[in-house]
């Protein structure tokens, strides 16, 4: 029994008392990436019945959707080079975030007008990438808000120890994906009461339920805002009650000068130009060709910038990121496991919105469950035990494919089919997809540069989401190989446009599961048994 009420202690009730009212700005920004989720199970029924756009098509969009996201590059240098007014750039990436609502909600309820001007599927492209660019923008800043939110004294003036400043970057970075989780519960639980009639509604109904929910997301934008609102207010107010004291404001970040980094800014501006070029001409294997081009300039970029750090540091933080950037390339089944799943299985958007709802709230209890856990192993190890988790976790939805939840709904009455085994399954798998990035972000917190916070976070953020791009690759690479269909109707006449055909998706889950397994494991073994490998 002490043993538990200990581990209670150490995990739940030591995190609420390291909160700080300094943390809450950083939060919010984060939170509203997490609720930016309320229009994904829209869009996901809307593209799937109305949208003609293949399973490939799909996954390479993701890939261009996830290039901004290397814009992380130079918009943290510049947080760094103007880091008293970096408010304003949360202010933009609300704008561009606020568009791209705009126009998908335009899309479903003013179809027939905005095709007009472009079709339908060029509207939807350009709200898929107007998106990314506004919370990369903000998530930028976000991260350099966390920095600064660690005070380095106390109310009295007093300056905290290395130890006590080390563990307020981890639990400041635990909060973070804390927050975006959160964020994930509340548009679960809005989703949840927002669908809880949609079996029942005309098509018509749907459409305008639809629409309605891409206003609702015009809150997004504005908690972010209200965030570094609400941060300038707090370290005015600091600054003034230590004034009272007779005692000083520290603000150790700031006090050695940043000095405009030309590699940064250079190599960033190529690779901003050499996207959109590669990107506007429609070059063939353009996406490769970005992709390969991208990886070459950020780690030229990175090699610059660990010239910073003492060589122990400079291979310890190479090979942390090769594993997880590994580890995140990992391809998915793409968009044909949801059609799947609603088509045959017959999940609906209220069911996706209760699987969401508790993805979300488990994922919650798992970070803060599993913080002792990252805290007392290498980055290795928990890639390790991800990988063998998540190749485990991804066997139901491969049985389900063929059946499985027929035949444990026979045997048991119909009580455990589809939908609970998706439950449980969810239940178990939701905590591991947030865990792999809290060690990075807390070592960079903790190891980088002072006058070059924003700067390593934005690079080092650049690479590891490459790994998202990656990623996507391969699952456009995986749906040419094994094509799956599903049903398209058209948004007026209802004609059909395409036939559903799921034959090929089942061997394309036991692919994904296999490389998901075998791949990360691998690269593990060779990071740790070379120069790079991985300390903390």
């Amino acid at each position: 029994m002490n043993r538990i009420s200990k581990f209670f202690d150490d995990t739940l009730l030591d995190l609420g008392r390291q909160f700080k009212w300094s943390y809450l700005p950083p939060l919010m920004v984060y939170v509203a990436a997490g609720i930016s989720g309320l229009t994904g199970i829209v869009g996901t029924f809307f593209v799937k019945d109305y949208l003609n756009l293949s399973a490939a098509f799909l996954a390479g969009l993701g890939f261009w959707a996830g290039i901004p996201w290397a814009l992380k590059m130079p918009l943290g240098h510049l947080v760094d080079l103007i880091w008293n007014k970096k408010n304003y750039m949360v202010y933009f990436g609300a704008f561009l975030i606020s568009l791209s609502l705009l126009i998908m909600y335009g899309l479903i309820i003013h179809t027939e007008e905005l095709a007009k001007i472009f079709s339908v599927e060029k509207w939807f492209v350009i709200s898929v990438i107007l998106a990314p660019v506004g919370y990369v923008i903000q998530d930028v800043v976000a991260d350099a808000m966390t920095v600064e939110a660690v005070p380095l004294s106390d109310e009295k003036g007093k300056d905290y120890t290395k130890d006590q400043i080390k563990l307020m970057h981890t639990t400041m970075q635990t909060l973070g994906r804390f927050a975006i989780i959160g964020g994930t519960v509340l548009v679960a639980l809005a989703n949840v009461i927002l669908f809880r009639d949609v079996d029942n509604f005309e098509q018509s109904e749907k459409i305008q339920l639809y629409g309605s929910i891409y206003i609702y997301a015009l809150i997004i934008p504005l908690v972010s805002i209200l965030g570094v609102i609400l941060a300038g207010y707090l370290k005015k107010k600091r600054s003034n009650d230590l004034r009272l004291q007779g005692l000083e404001f520290k603000d150790e970040i700031r006090l050695e000068k940043t000095e405009i980094n030309w590699w940064i800014l250079g190599g960033s501006l190529i690779f901003v130009i050499f996207t959109l070029s590669v990107g506007s001409f429609n070059l063939p294997f353009a996406q490769e060709i970005v992709f390969v081009g991208s990886v070459i300039i950020i780690l030229f970029l990175m090699f610059k910038l660990i010239k910073e750090l003492p060589e122990n540091l400079r291979l310890t933080i190479v090979g942390t990121a090769v594993i997880i950037f590994i580890f995140r390339a990992m391809p998915g089944p793409g968009p044909g496991l949801i059609w799947f799943e609603i088509d045959v299985l017959g999940f609906n958007e209220q069911f996706f919105s209760i699987l969401s709802l508790l993805a979300s709230i488990l994922t919650l209890i798992g970070i803060v469950m599993l913080r002792p856990f990252m805290a007392k192993n290498s980055i290795a190890k928990i890639i390790v035990v991800l990988s063998i988790a998540g190749a485990i976790l991804f066997l139901p939805s491969v049985g389900m494919y063929y059946g499985f939840h027929n035949w444990t709904a026979s045997l048991t009455g119909g009580v455990v089919d589809a939908k609970f085994i998706a439950i449980i399954n969810t239940a178990l798998e939701s905590p591991l997809g947030q865990v792999s990035m809290i060690p990075l972000l807390a070592w960079i917190a903790k190891n980088a540069p002072t006058h070059l916070k924003a700067t390593f976070f934005a690079v080092f953020a650049s690479f590891t989401n490459l790994a998202l791009s990656a990623s996507s690759l391969g699952t456009k690479y995986l749906n040419q190989i094994y094509t799956v269909t599903r049903e398209v109707k058209d948004k007026v006449s209802q004609e059909i446009q395409t036939t559903a055909d799921y034959s090929e998706l089942g061997i394309l889950l036991i692919t994904v599961t296999l490389l998901t397994l075998i791949l990360p494991i691998v690269f593990v073994f060779i990071i740790n048994n070379s120069k790079y490998k991985t300390s903390e």
